[in-house]
């Protein structure tokens, strides 16, 4: 089983925010505090050593008490471009990577994930969900990979891609089953933030 201490949990905050009014979403407030910190108290417990990925407001995300780091692709490249920057970042064996603004991820999401990597031979594990549809949903953004991946992912990026589900499928991927897809909820808009403020 990879060892929780080898896994350094990274929250990608560094997108442009543009279906919130091009704020940062990270630093939205939810039930009383900022998203990114609802995810550092979530994530924390399940992670060794903590980054956040902030392209905007260093100085404020730094409040937090964990190392910020930037994209080094221009232009807000995307999901990718932040977990690219933390795996340039990594000093495990391993990096977990969230979103800033799913302030429900799951309490054991990293150690469900590392357990379906043992078990399959797998290089990535992400979740899947089911969505009320019925449709299976890979949620790739969450995602359990090996620093090592960082050599597969640099010439995915330098080759102009930057659909994410693309790159994770083309590795041996694990896909974990979670029956909560409202924990892997995302808010994109003001609205979707006050619908969910009450507990």
């Amino acid at each position: 089983m990879i060892a929780r201490d080898d896994i350094t949990g990274l929250i990608l905050a560094g997108g442009r925010g543009s279906r919130m009014g091009g704020t940062d979403k990270g630093l939205q407030p939810f039930r009383g505090v900022p998203l990114v910190r609802h995810v550092l108290d979530r994530l924390a417990p399940q992670a060794g050593p903590l980054l956040i990925n902030a392209n905007r407001h260093p100085d404020r995300y730094a409040a937090f008490g964990v190392p910020v780091i930037a994209d080094t692709m221009p232009d807000f490249a995307g999901p990718l471009a932040g977990m690219l920057a933390g795996l340039a970042h990594c000093r495990t064996g391993w990096l977990v990577t969230v979103p800033c603004d799913t302030p429900f991820l799951p309490d054991d999401l990293v150690q469900r994930l590392a357990r379906a990597i043992d078990a399959e031979g797998a290089e990535l594990a992400v979740p899947v969900t089911t969505e009320p549809d019925g449709q299976r949903r890979l949620q790739p953004v969450f995602c359990l990979m090996p620093a090592a991946a960082a050599a597969s992912l640099r010439a995915y990026l330098d080759a102009g891609d930057r659909k994410i589900e693309h790159w994770v499928t083309r590795q041996r991927l694990a896909q974990v089953p979670f029956d909560d897809a409202m924990a892997f909820a995302n808010f994109n808009t003001p609205d979707e933030l006050r619908q969910h403020e009450a507990p």
